[in-house]
């Protein structure tokens, strides 16, 4: 079994097969998918919601659980009635998760500023709820900056509630690998992983204990090799296991179970409740 940490599956370029994506994915070994909610802005962002229960009790279909939030691109857009949505939505049973919420340096189609403000918010919506947050992280061009205000936020303004989160798509270095998880957050590794240029992730990778670590694809984004370049879907969540289970040296079957289970124990969700 293996659990898609981390996929848009709202993304308009699955309009014309999300049934058969998540038939494949079925086939694959998939078992459960986090979908993620930040839809094409504010406005959008219940979809992943909408999707979990469309696709509830289907046969041959990964069971669907949603996250919400306002990614870090769209923060200038983040108005009251978008945090009252988001307050909505985390009320919800179906959705598990806060996110993907952070900051990001690299396109800063938001001002920092604000990115930093919409971040406390959410951590705040996410606190009252209690529900963990995922977190998107990334500097710019030959920079941390990104990774030092965002771990200095998740340690000052989030640690002490003690629902910890998800590194998704995790790029970072070591040491901030090892201040996330001192918080409580697990750390989880995508098809980038398996790029030849993405050593330094590969040596991350190696160091993160296994039951703190989790699987995604990021899609549609990010599809491993040999598909890269290609939409990505959940079904392809395997390569990335499969890169982790050679670099690590163990059976992918361990890869797939312990990250599964990892999954399911962070969420407090039974293989029975999942499928």
């Amino acid at each position: 079994m293996l659990i898609d940490s981390h996929a848009h599956l709202d993304s308009p370029r699955y309009d014309e097969d999300r049934d058969t994506l998540l038939a494949r994915a079925w086939q694959a070994g998939v078992r459960t998918v986090l979908s993620i909610g930040i839809g094409e802005g504010p406005d959008t962002m219940h979809r992943a919601l909408e999707l979990s229960r469309e696709y509830a009790g289907k046969p041959e279909t990964p069971r669907i659980y949603a996250s919400a939030g306002v990614h870090p691109h769209e923060a200038q857009l983040c108005d009251a009635a978008a945090l009252a949505k988001l307050d909505s939505l985390l009320q919800e049973r179906e959705v598990i998760a806060c996110g993907e919420i952070g900051l990001d340096y690299f396109y800063d189609h938001s001002p920092r500023d604000a990115q930093k403000t919409v971040f406390r918010q959410q951590m705040e919506i996410a606190a009252t709820y209690k529900k963990p947050i995922i977190i998107h992280c990334r500097p710019s061009d030959n920079s941390t900056n990104a990774w030092d205000d965002t771990l200095e936020l998740i340690e000052t303004e989030w640690a002490a509630i003690g629902l910890g989160g998800i590194l998704h798509c995790f790029t970072g270095e070591w040491s901030h690998a090892k201040r996330a998880m001192d918080c409580g957050f697990l750390i989880s590794f995508a098809g980038n992983i398996t790029f030849p240029k993405a050593q330094p992730i590969r040596d991350v990778a190696v160091r993160v204990p296994l039951d703190r670590m989790l699987v995604e694809t990021d899609a549609p984004f990010l599809a491993p090799v040999p598909n890269r370049g290609k939409r990505n879907e959940p079904a392809w969540v395997a390569g990335v296991a499969e890169k982790l289970a050679e670099i690590r040296n163990l059976p992918v079957n361990e890869v797939a179970s312990r990250t599964t289970e990892n999954f399911y124990r962070f969420f407090s969700i039974t293989p029975d409740m999942a499928h």
